[in-house]
Formats: C-alpha cells, structure tokens, sequence
C-alpha cells in the first residue's frame, strides 16, 4: 500500500470512528477516543505521513 492510499484509509477509518461519536444515542466517549488515536497512531500510518511531508516540503523547496 502506498503512502497516499496510508493516509486515505486512515481518514476514512477516522470518518467513520467520529460518525459513530456523531450518532444520537448513549455512547461510551473514551472508547470511541480510543479508536480514534489507535488509528491515527499506526505505526505504518506515522511513518507514510512523515514520508510524505518530508516530501512535500522537497516540493515547495523546488
């Protein structure tokens, strides 16, 4: 998986994480808070996010 599609999934996963906080009903927030950083957490996510903002930053350089 690429870098981009990283990150798109992650957001996507994020989307549906804060949906669910969203959703008018008793809910526990803490756990949904948990889902939340344990997505935004991912190992593989932090290194693809870093890659590409070192490679945007070479972009702007240009």
């Amino acid at each position: 998986m690429t870098d981009q599609q990283l990150a798109l999934q992650a957001i996507n996963d994020a989307q549906l994480i804060l949906e669910e906080y969203l959703r008018p009903r008793p809910q526990n927030n803490e756990l949904i808070l948990e889902k939340l950083v344990e997505v935004l957490e991912r190992p593989d996510l932090v290194v693809a996010v870093s890659r590409l903002q070192q490679q945007s930053s070479l972009w702007v350089r240009k």
